[in-house]
C-alpha cells in the first residue's frame, strides 16, 4: 500500500510539472519585445532578424515549438541559448552545481539546527531563554533575505570586522568551492532566513506532543526522560514539521536568486537575471523548470517523511 500511495504522488507530481511547463512556455511567449532584435542589438536589420528567427525556429507555430521543447526536456535537452549560441545544458552546468552547493550547505545547516533549537525551546517553554529565542526568531522571520544579507555584509565584510569577502571573488571558470570563504556569507544568509520558520514550527509541534497522553504514559512507566524525548516525542513531532521544512527548502530554489544577485554569486539566480535581461527565452524556461522540479521533489520527499513518521498514516498507507 505504501508503494501505491507513492505511485499516486509521483503521477500527480508529473501532472504538476506538465502544467508548469505550459505556464512557463506561455509566459515566455508574452514577454515584450522581439527576441531576435534583442540578440542582434544595433546590428538588427530586417534581413538579419528574419534569418535569426528562422534559425531559432521562431517562425513555427507556438504549439509546435512547445512540443519540440517538451520533448527535449525528457532527454535532458533544454535547447540552444539564443544569446550565446551554445547548448543551455552546458551553459547552466557549472551554475547549477554552484547553486546546488549553496542550497545544500544551507539545508544541511538549517534543518538540524532548526529542529534542535525547536526541541530545546519546547523543553524550556515559558522560561526567559525560550522567550528570548522566540523574539529573535520572530525578528529574523520578518526580515527579507536581502536585508539580512546586507546586514551580514556590513558586519563581516565592510565596516566592523572585515574578515569575509562581500562578493564572490572566483574568476569565471573556477569552481566556487575552491575558495570556501566566499560561500560563508551567502550560506549564512539563507540559513538565517530558513531556520526561524523551522524552529517555530518544531517548538509548537513538540509542545503539543509533550502534552499528549502517550508521552505522559511513558513517563509514568518510568521511561528515562532522554528516551521519552528522542524515541517518542521527537519522531511524532517531525511529521508536521516535514511540511514546513519542505516549504523552506523549496523556497531556497527561488530565494537563492536574490541572494546570488546580492553576493554576485555565479549560480542559477545570476543566470536567470542575465537571461531575462538579454531575453534568452530558452535559459529562462530551463531555469524555471529546474526550480519547479525542485519544488515538486522536495514536497514529494516531505510527503514520504510525513507518512513514515506518523503511525496512523503509515498503517493507512
Amino acid at each position: 500500500m505504501f508503494g501505491k500511495v507513492i505511485g499516486k504522488r509521483l503521477i500527480f507530481s508529473a501532472f504538476i510539472l506538465l502544467a508548469v511547463s505550459l505556464l512557463v512556455f506561455g509566459a515566455t511567449l508574452l514577454l515584450p519585445g522581439d527576441a531576435a532584435r534583442a540578440i542582434l542589438g544595433q546590428q538588427a536589420t530586417p534581413e538579419r532578424i528574419a534569418a535569426l528567427n528562422e534559425q531559432l525556429g521562431l517562425n513555427d507555430p507556438a504549439w509546435l515549438r512547445y512540443l519540440h521543447w517538451l520533448g527535449g526536456l525528457f532527454v535532458g535537452d533544454f535547447g540552444t541559448s539564443s544569446a550565446s549560441g551554445g547548448p543551455v545544458s552546458e551553459l547552466l552546468g557549472d551554475r547549477l552545481a554552484a547553486s546546488f552547493i549553496l542550497m545544500a550547505l544551507a539545508a544541511i545547516i538549517s534543518v538540524p539546527l532548526g529542529i534542535g533549537l525547536g526541541v530545546y525551546q519546547a523543553l524550556h517553554r515559558g522560561k526567559r531563554r525560550d522567550q528570548t529565542m522566540t523574539g529573535i526568531s520572530l525578528v529574523l522571520a520578518s526580515m527579507p533575505e536581502f536585508v539580512i544579507g546586507i546586514g551580514l555584509v556590513a558586519l563581516f565584510a565592510t565596516s566592523v570586522f572585515q574578515i569575509l569577502p562581500a562578493v564572490t571573488l572566483a574568476p569565471p571558470g573556477e569552481p566556487v568551492w575552491n575558495r570556501p570563504e566566499q560561500l560563508i556569507l551567502p550560506t549564512l544568509t539563507l540559513v538565517l532566513v530558513v531556520t526561524p520558520y523551522i524552529v517555530r514550527m518544531m517548538r509548537a509541534t513538540m509542545i503539543e506532543v509533550l502534552d499528549s497522553g502517550f508521552v505522559e504514559m511513558a513517563r509514568l512507566k518510568g521511561v528515562p526522560e532522554k528516551r521519552v524525548i528522542m524515541r517518542h516525542a521527537v519522531p511524532h513531532a517531525l511529521g508536521p514539521v516535514a511540511q514546513v521544512v519542505a516549504i523552506q527548502l523549496a523556497w531556497l530554489a527561488g530565494g537563492v536568486v536574490v541572494v546570488e544577485f546580492l553576493f554576485r554569486y555565479p549560480g542559477l539566480g545570476q543566470a536567470l537575471i542575465d537571461a531575462v535581461t538579454y531575453r534568452d527565452v530558452q535559459v529562462v524556461q530551463a531555469i524555471s523548470m529546474l526550480v519547479a522540479a525542485v519544488y515538486v521533489a522536495v514536497n514529494l520527499a516531505a510527503d514520504v517523511v510525513g507518512i513514515l513518521t506518523n503511525p496512523k498514516l503509515r498503517s493507512a498507507a
